[in-house]
């Protein structure tokens, strides 16, 4: 079994076109893609966005017993569907099967003029599904049959490359579980395990990733001898485990942000204070302090080099899932060190407040 690749996520949502909406006009996806009742896809409506090597299908029920519609009254809008390339989408069902995954959906092939696919799929975390996809000829042929693919209009823009990691909120208790399971199924490997602890909140976390090194997932589960915090708020509005944000790799988060909040998108603030000491801690940035501040764009720095990041607020009203931005410049790890950063930088600013109030 030869895990590859996310070949795409697939959100449930409530409108499957508002969705898309600002996908396309404020995050710069494309329409790929459709499909419906009128391609065999029986009771759901489905619209394929891309961008660079980014594919994300967003998918709408349109009767109260489809599993989207299920899925969205459960938990809102949200990524229910993690879909893997690899070699051999039927060996690798059989396979995941033998080693303890789920049976969700036995292997179906889907053929057109020049592109064969064909999809299994299996358990993976609370209701999120893993789906194997397994692709011959034409790759743009996103599901002969069952997608009416069409080019991208207005050309494909490119501010973003490629998804770098899912970040899963867990119940207390089931992060090494967890771990375990995509150790034993799925043949992955724990490659970054933190404890971080800040203000009174504590979570634990693992990052798993596959042997190609292109699947990682990061794990994330609150330490409930703390006081609660936002995995435990997630996990009370998502009700139960599911993906807390998609981290989106740029070549360029500067230009990327500057373009995403010129088309509407908003991100979470950084305070001022936050700048005052960025260089003492992650060594010279490549990039304008004064543009990094401007945009509220974070930097942290590992053994392997650095990164620079952001995350986006949240468009759903549950106040789930959110985006992240992320520039790795040779960092292999996911900027923790901001965590307590950012605690510290508001610590000061609020100080410095109260004594210019003369508190």
């Amino acid at each position: 079994m030869d895990i590859r690749s996310i070949d795409h996520v697939e959100l449930y949502v409530g409108d499957a076109r508002q969705a898309a909406f600002y996908f396309g006009t404020a995050v710069g996806f494309r329409l790929r893609g459709q499909g419906g009742p009128e391609t065999g896809l029986a009771g759901q409506r489905s619209l394929l966005l891309g961008q660079a090597d980014i594919r994300m299908v967003l998918t709408s029920g349109l009767t109260a017993q489809h599993p989207a519609s299920t899925y969205v009254q459960r938990h809102g809008d949200g990524i229910a569907v993690v879909a893997l390339e690899v070699d051999d989408a039927a060996g690798a069902y059989a396979e995941l099967v033998e080693r303890g995954a789920t049976p969700v959906r036995p292997p179906a092939t889907f053929t057109g003029a020049d592109a064969e696919v064909v999809i299994a799929e299996v358990g993976g975390f609370g209701d999120v599904t893993h789906r194997l996809v397994q692709r011959r000829g034409d790759r743009s042929e996103f599901l002969p049959g069952a997608f009416e693919t069409e080019p991208p209009a207005g050309g494909d823009g490119r501010l973003l490359a490629e998804i770098d990691h899912l970040a899963i909120c867990v119940p207390p208790g089931q992060l090494a579980e967890t771990v375990a399971h995509y150790e034993r199924v799925f043949g992955f490997s724990a490659i970054f395990t933190e404890h971080v602890e800040v203000a009174g909140q504590a979570m634990n976390s693992t990052a798993v990733q596959s042997p190609s090194g292109r699947v990682t997932l990061v794990l994330l589960e609150p330490d409930t001898s703390h006081r609660p915090g936002q995995i435990d708020a997630f996990l009370a509005q998502h009700a139960g485990a599911g993906v807390q944000h998609l981290a989106l790799r740029t070549d360029d988060i500067v230009t990327a942000v500057g373009a995403l909040r010129e088309r509407g998108v908003r991100f979470a603030g950084t305070p001022a204070a936050y700048y005052d000491d960025l260089e003492q801690r992650v060594g010279p940035v490549d990039a304008p302090l004064d543009r990094l501040r401007e945009l509220s764009i974070l930097a942290d720095r590992d053994h392997g080099g650095q990164l620079l990041q952001i995350f986006t607020e949240s468009m759903h009203v549950r106040r789930t899932l959110f985006l992240e931005l992320i520039e790795r410049r040779g960092a292999l790890t996911f900027g923790s060190g901001n965590i307590k950063a950012l605690y510290e930088a508001k610590e000061r600013e609020l100080a410095a407040t109260a004594a210019a109030q003369g508190v």
